[in-house]
């Protein structure tokens, strides 16, 4: 990298590289890895700033002032920016022009202090071109965008570290509450409470398949649906409430609701009946291509058409940013800037013609409140657009399917309309004395001029029958796809058909549907939501996502996100106690604030007193804003039942318990013989809305493995239960005193507000899991003891006596003498009997505390070794007894080639349990499917998911031992004095080598 008088720093290596390589000499570019100071953790605040910063590493009786430090792991990366600013007579700051970005140069400044002249640089693609002409057009750093950034910061700490220890204690520990994130997981439980209270009601309908000439005189069949029946319109299912019930508009609107035995009727009495031609209507039609991806749209379509997630899309994004292929990928905005209009229109003209091209130039304006992010959408960058074959062999395959897409989108948006027309017949035929006439209607779309399509790859003829129409949406949330997908199949239109000509049926069949609750989020879907009702930044969406999937608020399957039980009782607690910090306005007010402080027409400081200590009738702006503020709404909580928050009812004396070892299901009308209530556990597999009364009660009767309680241990009092477990059945010692979940020290903020890939950690996540594994251990009531089933036993049959058995191994077989054959020392051992993973065995501990293994044939030696059994076993070699060390399993399934890579894919069972690979790449299966049902699609986008993640960072113990050092110095001190002057002194005996080596160590 050329070295000179300038110095350009940037977040990240790639994008250093990129940039260095435009400016050439004269020019050093150094990357800052993201943020390079954070606020502090609770814990890292000097004792001396304790009384002030020690809640929430800021004062918030100083206006909210942070206390930021520069972590131990960014030192290193500070100390070598500062040594490169020595050299340098100008600074000039090239992050990203957001927000975070304005804050990360703030950082830079204040961090740095340099004492040459400052620049920030702004530019919004990685090219040549624009980035020389950033450098003549350089500006001071934003303040108020600063002040936002800070505001929105210290906002997520106070939100997460005042919310998150009511969870812990009420619900259970290490469990976090964040401003977007709550939001978000109260929208997946919504849906999901709506599907569970929704109720199927089925009904009929009848099609057709008739035939006639077209203009050639050949047959031409198509396919007709029956919309009325009598004169009145045939229920579909928007006619129906989420009771199963017909509305109050559907009995107004005289709606015929067929059952099977009607349509059945219906249909074999049109068999023979002549359809005749009642009217025919021809419509144009236009359809207009859509503007340019902002980072919503990329993620909803990267999601819908590419079946990426959020976070894939947005790594692939960013990778393509930072080598300059596209604009930036954080933005609202969908203008076009006049060079890539130009740009768009030449790509155009080159690869489908003039013909394609609109008439003139199109530019889009940007319809969303607080666009703000950036100036102009995601397209290829440049003002030549790279075909995407040319990145073929220089990109990842996923960042070349992101690319395509945008390729297409913004060539798109300079395309004539798709034109053609849309023509709709409707027909009558008798369908007997009981029932009258029967309508019936088929639609079909020809497109007549592709225009954008043709970019988008939708450039064929498509047919939309009325039978699809009438269901569009209706099924679960990959219904449009499928419909697309068929619609796009079709390659005819409607036959031309007269008024009053009969038209011949060679089938007439009767149609059965059930009305579907309303679809499950996807990861698509949830944005969009997200951005209609102005919550969070786009931005930040993927993080989102992925937070309140990691904290197991919610789980996949296939693409559809489903809550956890335990997501259920996080959102009671927090609309029945903090209905404010969950409402969907207040949230997006919270957003619209920040914008106002990034305008500068508020402070961050006077925003933030106003939303943490609340504002009374006469220092409120509107009555809404007359509120108390969060830190007076926690200190007045008052007591909050646990046990109601973590009860979900299903109904007929039914309830889902979330307790502390997981969810199970509980019968409040049925008891067992000790009179408790009757349980069940729940399997990882049904999600929220399968479990209806019918499957509740036969999991009660069935038990599903537990928990079952046998009885009481008569040693420690504590219940004995019978449990069904990942790896099998298992008995479990439950004590007869088991506390509640503590609070703890400090909850983690939003802990997905993080923007960016390449910016490092947002530093509130990594606080919140240090501080939440303390907790958690700290507070953490004792687990009770476990023990497997053996083979050979039942869960049902499974007494009290052999629970306690089991519950007492390890067994001690005995202890006898041993002497060592190399020195001749007599030593005694003890040997004991216990059932592992990997079957039945014997420990042999000697008093050194070195032990060796032995396997024994089956469980039940277990409690009928002796000890010259045992002596005979330990005195053979360990592998000498032919087992020898076990052969590679076979996989459990093959899945076939994945089509990525084309390395063959199967599921193997490993000693976490069964998990999915091509040999290169591992990833575990989901808890919600097992090796037999998960679809091979689904595995594959999985290996795809952890391939673009990347090999998982390795944790290291360098930080923490720099913290403990620099909070424990005087005794580290103590210890080291003491420990040398031991090393000084000589000793001969082992008890003193012993204690000098555990001195040194505890030094070190």
């Amino acid at each position: 990298m050329a070295t000179g008088s300038k110095l350009v720093i940037v977040e990240s290596p790639t994008k250093a590289k990129k940039i260095g390589g435009y400016l050439g000499n004269g020019y050093t570019v150094k990357a800052s890895v993201g943020h390079i100071r954070d606020l502090a953790q609770p814990s890292q605040v000097p004792a001396a700033d304790k009384e002030k910063y020690g809640k929430f590493g800021v004062d918030i009786q100083d206006g909210f002032k942070p206390y930021y430090i520069v972590d131990g792991d960014k030192k290193k990366t500070v100390s070598e920016l500062k040594s490169a600013l020595k050299n340098a007579d100008e600074l000039y700051l090239a992050t990203d022009e957001d927000r975070e970005g304005e804050a990360i140069a703030w950082h830079l400044v204040q961090t740095l202090k340099p004492k040459v002249p400052v620049k920030r640089m702004v530019f919004h693609e990685i090219t040549p071109e624009a980035i020389k002409a950033s450098l003549t057009n350089t500006r001071d750093v934003d303040g108020a965008m600063v002040d936002a950034q800070e505001t929105r910061r210290i906002l997520d700490r106070l939100y997460g570290y005042e919310l998150s220890p009511v969870l812990w204690r009420k619900v259970g520990p290490g469990l976090s509450a964040g401003r977007v994130q709550s939001v978000a997981t109260r929208l997946i439980v919504e849906r999901e409470r709506e599907r569970m209270a929704f109720v199927r009601a089925p009904y009929w309908d009848v099609t057709a398949e008739l035939v006639a000439p077209d203009a050639e005189g050949n047959d031409t069949q198509f396919d007709a649906r029956m919309i009325s029946l009598g004169g009145k319109r045939l229920a579909v299912s928007k006619d129906f409430g989420a009771d199963g019930k017909l509305t109050p508009d559907g009995f107004a609107g005289n709606i015929c609701q067929l059952d099977e035995q009607s349509a059945h009727a219906v249909a074999e009495t049109l068999k023979s009946a002549a359809f005749t031609v009642l009217s025919t209507e021809s419509k144009p039609y236009r359809r207009r291509p859509q503007p340019p991806f902002t980072t919503s749209t990329l993620q909803q379509t990267a999601g819908n058409r590419l079946g990426m997630s959020s976070r894939q899309t947005m790594r692939a994004a960013q990778g393509l940013y930072e080598n300059g292929y596209i604009t930036y990928m954080r933005t609202d905005s969908v203008t076009l800037s006049q060079e890539a209009i130009a740009a768009a229109r030449n790509a155009v003209e080159y690869h489908f013609g003039k013909a394609f091209l609109s008439d003139a130039p199109k530019q889009y304006a940007t319809k969303t409140a607080g666009a703000q992010e950036a100036h102009e959408c995601i397209r290829p960058a440049g003002a030549r657009f790279r075909d995407p074959a040319e990145l073929a062999s220089l990109v990842p395959p996923d960042q070349l399917r992101l690319y395509t897409l945008i390729w297409q989108r913004t060539l798109a948006s300079q395309m004539a309309d798709a034109t053609g027309s849309t023509a709709t017949v409707r027909l009558s035929a008798p369908a007997g004395g009981e029932f009258g006439e029967a309508i019936f209607q088929a639609s079909g779309t020809v497109i007549e001029f592709f225009g954008f399509m043709k970019a988008t790859g939708e450039g064929r003829k498509t047919v939309a029958t009325a039978a699809e129409k009438t269901n569009a949406g209706a099924d679960d949330s990959n219904s449009s796809n499928s419909k697309t997908a068929k619609n796009s199949e079709e390659n005819a239109s409607l036959p031309p058909m007269n008024v009053g000509q009969q038209v011949a049926a060679q089938d007439v069949a009767a149609d059965g549907h059930e009305t579907q609750p309303p679809a499950r989020y996807t990861e698509a879907s949830l944005v969009k939501t997200l951005e209609a009702k102005e919550i969070g930044r786009p931005s930040t969406y993927a993080s989102i996502i992925s937070t309140i999937i990691d904290r197991g608020y919610v789980y996949e399957r296939g693409r559809a996100l489903i809550p956890s039980w335990l997501a259920f009782s996080v959102i009671k607690l927090l609309e029945t106690k903090f209905p404010k910090y969950v409402d969907y306005e207040f949230t997006a007010d919270m957003e619209n604030g920040l914008d106002q402080i990034a305008h500068g027409r508020q402070t961050g400081r006077d925003w933030l007193t106003r939303f943490y200590f609340g504002s009374g009738d006469g220092a409120a702006a509107n009555a809404d804003e007359a509120h108390a503020g969060l830190q007076q709404q926690v200190a007045q909580l008052g007591e909050i039942d646990a046990r109601a928050i973590n009860t979900i009812d299903i109904g007929d004396g039914l309830h889902v318990r979330v307790g502390r070892y997981g969810p199970y299901l509980e019968d409040m009308e049925h008891l067992d013989a000790q009179g408790n209530p009757k349980r069940a556990s729940l399997p990882d597999t049904l999600a929220p809305d399968e479990l209806t009364v019918e499957v509740g009660h036969d999991l009660i009767e069935h038990n599903a493995g537990g928990p079952r309680v046998l009885g009481v241990d008569p040693v420690s009092g504590g219940t004995v239960e019978v449990r069904n477990g990942r790896f099998g059945p298992y008995v479990a010692l439950v004590p007869a005193e088991a506390g509640a979940s503590g609070s703890g020290v400090a909850a983690g903020g939003d802990g997905g507000e993080s923007e960016g890939v390449s910016r490092g950690a947002d530093g509130e996540t990594a606080g919140a899991k240090k501080t939440t594994r303390k907790t958690a251990s700290a507070a953490a009531a004792p687990k009770p003891k476990m023990a497997s089933l053996f083979k050979t036993m039942s869960p049902e049959s499974l007494t009290l006596q052999d629970a306690l058995r089991l519950l007492s191994l390890p067994r001690l077989v005995g202890s006898y003498e041993e002497t060592n054959a190399e020195t001749g020392e007599v030593s005694d051992v003890k040997v004991e009997a216990n059932n592992g993973r990997y079957g039945p065995y014997l420990t042999k501990t000697g008093a050194d505390g070195t032990s060796e293994t032995r396997s024994l044939a089956s469980e039940d030696e277990i409690f009928t070794v002796d000890l010259d059994k045992a002596k005979e076993l330990f005195a053979q070699p360990k592998y000498g007894r032919g087992r020898g060390r076990g052969a590679a399993k076979p996989p459990l399934r093959e899945l076939g080639p994945d089509p990525e890579t084309g390395k063959p894919v199967t599921i193997k069972d490993g000693f976490y349990g069964a998990y999915i690979t091509d040999g290169e790449t591992n990833r575990t299966v989901p808890k919600q499917y097992t090796p037999e049902s998960i679809e091979p699609a689904e595995a594959f986008r999985l290996l795809a998911e952890k391939r673009a993640a990347g090999p998982a960072k390795k944790r290291t113990r360098k930080s923490t031992a720099t913290a403990r050092k620099t909070t424990s110095a005087k005794s580290t001190a103590k210890t080291t004095t003491r420990s040398t002057t031991k090393t000084a002194a000589k000793s001969t005996t082992k008890k003193t080598t012993t204690r000098k080596s555990t001195s040194t160590k505890k030094a070190a």
